[in-house]
């Protein structure tokens, strides 16, 4: 499945959507998702045209009823009369006859398995208008939202994820269609990997060969967010696998294009022949770390039990990778690489990139990043923010933060950036902060606390998953969320000199 000695991009068709093509014959592709109200039609159009300019030839919108569904075509007809060759995607969940009237008039719709129910038929329909019109089809699973089925059978797993897709993946074979994309997200990076790998794996098993889209959902905002996002997306394309990218930040979507197109431009090539001489120590689709050493530490607390494995070739994950699986399994290591750049959020993106694949798989103990042009306090930062996105090593608050889209039901961005100057002193919180209902609940099944949209400017607190308080006015929504935190004892004081980390 995946080429241990050095890069080779996965064997993808083509699908083409609208003007733009993907499959391994083509560059990767970016796109963002609109969060405007999808039935208010100008909005929707000015924001579609602000994502493509800053280079996005995709764009997705929610279309969560028959009244969005409708407002697609006059959407899709505006940006073309605007001279936008921008390729327009319907996001579907639970409505099966709205992905019908989505399907008519934009280039892709995408179905999440996991709420879109497939009796008396309804697939079959589906693709009998995309066949007709040319539009393409994303089978969008999300580890937040696998059905009842696939849990009882799977349990909460990528490997429920994978048998999810490969359901619909069998029915579109079985209809001749191939136009067809799939993604298999989560907020958990490693759940994400994992998940795909297993997904490669599966299809490959049964002659498949269809284009995958990735992304890691519910990332957050800032340089947080772009590292979460990077360790996921980039421990798949350091291995040649994507051919679409999204990432989700919890900011304006425009601000996403660009960080996905540094990500993609990060990979484009990749040199260098590295010979991995024990692949039997490797488990790509199962966390297992290689040493059984400690907590995995920053490179500040180096101390003489700990290899250091330089990367110093174009290929820092393939070069990493084979050093590590050739080092002595008892012996801890610690992967290093050097980086130039005087921009912390560049040097974070790049790092997290490259380090993320050898920390997902439990293969390095530590980080170190060798940045001459950083201060120690904003690189010290940047490898714990690694760490944690690796899911090795929880040392700050963890947000679980939706990008926001059309449904949405309060202003996020703002609230996610008045809960963290409330909250982001407690290192050992899981916060979940999701726009609704749709992947809310499920992506934050992990977070201690949940605040979800669930009526306009209403939220539903939630304690481990399990509903607590509903429909409270947001006006008094952290405050009842730090209510709870207290009555739960997980409150603490912020310390006086307590200040943000140096590049949040």
């Amino acid at each position: 499945m995946i080429n241990l000695d050095g890069f080779r991009r996965r064997r993808a068709h083509s699908v083409a959507i609208g003007c733009c093509t993907i499959g391994s014959d083509h560059p990767i592709a970016v796109q963002s998702m609109t969060n405007t109200p999808t039935a208010d039609v100008a909005a929707s159009v000015a924001q579609i045209e602000r994502i493509a300019d800053a280079g996005a030839p995709i764009v997705r919108l929610t279309a969560q009823g028959a009244r969005e569904g409708r407002a697609l075509a006059d959407i899709t007809a505006a940006v073309r009369a605007h001279g936008y060759p921008t390729a327009i995607v319907a996001d579907i969940h639970f409505t099966p006859d709205v992905a019908m009237i989505a399907a008519e008039s934009v280039d892709k719709v995408r179905i999440n398995p996991g709420n879109f129910r497939n009796d008396s038929g309804q697939l079959e329909r589906l693709v009998e208008i995309c066949r007709r019109r040319g539009t393409a089809l994303r089978i969008g699973v999300n580890h937040g939202s696998l059905s009842r089925r696939m849990v009882d059978r799977y349990g909460d797993t990528p490997e429920g994820m994978v048998e999810s897709a490969m359901e619909f993946l069998r029915q579109c074979r079985e209809l001749d269609f191939d136009s067809v994309v799939v993604s298999m997200k989560s907020s958990n990076t490693r759940v994400m990997v994992h998940a795909y790998r297993l997904l490669v794996e599966a299809m490959e098993r049964e002659g498949m060969t269809y284009p995958l889209h990735l992304g890691v959902t519910e990332a957050g905002d800032g340089i947080e967010g772009r590292i979460k996002s990077a360790v996921g997306i980039g421990a798949l394309l350091a291995d040649g696998i994507g051919d679409t990218v999204r990432v989700s930040l919890t900011e304006d979507p425009e601000c996403e294009v660009p960080v996905a197109r540094d990500l993609v431009g990060y990979f484009a090539a990749r040199d260098g022949h590295f010979e991995v001489r024990h692949p039997e120590r490797y488990s790509p689709t199962r966390y297992r770390r290689r040493c059984e050493a400690g907590i995995p530490i920053t490179h500040e607390q180096i101390d003489d039990r700990y290899a250091v494995v330089e990367a110093v070739s174009g290929n820092p994950t393939a070069e990493w990778r084979a050093a590590l699986l050739d080092l002595d399994p008892s012996q801890p290591a610690v992967i290093r690489r050097r980086y130039m750049q005087a921009d912390a959020a560049q040097v974070a993106l790049c790092a997290a990139a490259d380090m993320g694949l050898p920390l997902l798989d439990g293969l390095a103990d530590g980080v170190w990043i060798d940045s001459p042009q950083l201060d120690p306090a904003t690189v010290r930062d940047i490898e714990l923010m690694i760490l944690q996105a690796a899911r090795v090593r929880f040392s700050r608050t963890e947000y679980i933060a939706c990008p926001s889209c059309g449904r949405t039901l309060y202003d996020i961005q703002s609230t996610l950036a008045q809960i963290k100057r409330r909250t982001s002193h407690l290192p050992d919180v899981k916060i979940g902060v999701m726009g609704c209902i749709v992947n809310g609940p499920g992506e934050m099944a992990d977070a201690d606390y949940g605040y979800v949209g669930a009526a306009p400017d209403h939220i539903t607190l939630y304690r481990s998953g399990a509903i607590v308080e509903r429909n409270i006015p947001q006006t008094e929504a952290i405050d009842r969320l730090i209510e709870l935190i207290k009555a739960d004892g997980r409150w603490r004081e912020p310390a006086a000199d307590n200040a943000a980390p140096a590049c949040r």
